[in-house]
């Protein structure tokens, strides 16, 4: 793909491993890209280097326009502003841009994990943000990707295909369209809980990391995640939180796929049961364990995935016991109670809803 005519400007929040490689590929086929992280320090490198090196999948050097620390001059000015830092991020990225959007900008969460475009809207209403902008989420991060150096990136895999939603829905193809000067791997979903559904991470990151805590912090990581953090008996677990994820959707009115089916669409990888495909998925190879157990695996995909889809499949009559086994043994091993910490349909406004009811809100967003 190259950048369209007119060269749009972009912001890109958060400079961590998404952020960093979304910037660079964004800087290297043609953008305006503004990279915003909150700690400067964090950017330093970056800044001296007037970019990243990008390597892996796709080669080259991407130019930014600008990295800054200060998020207003970053999003003010911007056509399209992808959010990339972490889940539990988003309401407060939501807070401190609402003095900045305008109307007609596009925010797109990458991902958004469960209810994201939800909690971001929710939040720039409390702030009694002004602006029509149009807030979109992705089922998942359109790269797997690592930082490799302080200005350097390695993009081991692009996918082939990713989901995204808008509220309103009526202006998902609008944010296709948008994105798809750079990436036509974005395909439009129904509404932006066939998006927070299709949320695969929820599967795999918190169980695959929990199941091998002693693993993780005996080698400080030194595995490959996926491949090597999955046997035959953690796949059997995956595949139970993934049952229950669809029985959530499903209570919500909403089909997707299973994490067999996601791993054929995004990777191509097949097999006769989840051990086999997650094993034939060539993307996963050399994707290492995190090197603690404080990581984002936990720490977002918990309370920003799992808890909001046990929110919502409670309320209406579920029990989903492999997802609750999961939040609460992430809760002991952290000594925190995640259920306090996650996304739950009291805090976005939805208590007391009925599913057609809440698809509505996620569809066409808060009534006025």
């Amino acid at each position: 793909m190259t950048g369209s005519a007119h060269s749009p400007s972009v912001a890109v929040l958060g400079a961590g491993n998404a952020g960093r490689a979304l910037a660079g590929d964004m800087g290297r086929l043609g953008a305006q890209v503004a990279l915003w992280n909150r700690t400067p320090d964090h950017v330093a490198e970056i800044a001296l280097h007037g970019g990243v090196d990008l390597e892996g999948e796709v080669s080259g050097f991407g130019k930014l326009k600008l990295i800054t620390s200060d998020l207003g001059e970053a999003v003010t000015g911007a056509d399209l502003v992808m959010v990339c830092v972490p889940a539990f991020g988003h309401r407060d990225v939501a807070r401190e841009c609402a003095p900045y959007l305008r109307d007609g900008q596009v925010v797109v969460l990458n991902p958004g994990r469960t209810f994201g475009a939800l909690e971001f809207l929710h939040e720039l209403r409390s702030q009694d943000c002004p602006a029509d902008v149009t807030v979109a989420e992705a089922a998942t991060f359109i790269f797997a990707s690592r930082s490799s150096g302080p200005a350097q990136s390695l993009i081991m895999r692009i996918k082939h295909a990713v989901p995204v939603a808008a509220i309103p829905h009526t202006r998902t193809n609008d944010v296709i369209a948008c994105l798809r000067p750079w990436y036509g791997q974005f395909t439009a979903a129904e509404c932006t809980l066939d998006t927070s559904f299709a949320n695969v991470g929820a599967v795999v990151h918190p169980a695959i990391t929990l199941l091998n805590s002693a693993r993780i912090e005996n080698t400080h990581g030194r595995f490959d995640f996926y491949i090597d953090g999955v046997s035959p008996g953690v796949a059997r677990v995956l595949e139970a939180v993934d049952r229950e994820r669809l029985a959530v959707a499903q209570l919500l009115g909403v089909s997707v796929r299973s994490m067999r089916e996601w791993l054929v669409s995004a990777y191509r990888a097949e097999g006769r049961d989840l051990y086999e495909a997650i094993q034939a998925n060539e993307g996963y190879r050399g994707i290492t364990a995190p090197p603690t157990m404080e990581n984002r695996y936990t720490l977002e995909d918990v309370p920003m995935s799992m808890v909001p889809m046990a929110s919502a499949g409670r309320g209406f009559g579920l029990k989903p016991r492999a997802i609750e086994s999961v939040i609460d043994l992430a809760g002991l091993m952290h000594q925190t109670n995640f259920w306090t910490r996650g996304r739950t349909l009291d805090r976005l406004g939805l208590d007391g809803l009925s599913p057609p009811e809440i698809r509505r809100v996620a569809s066409e967003g808060y009534p006025q």
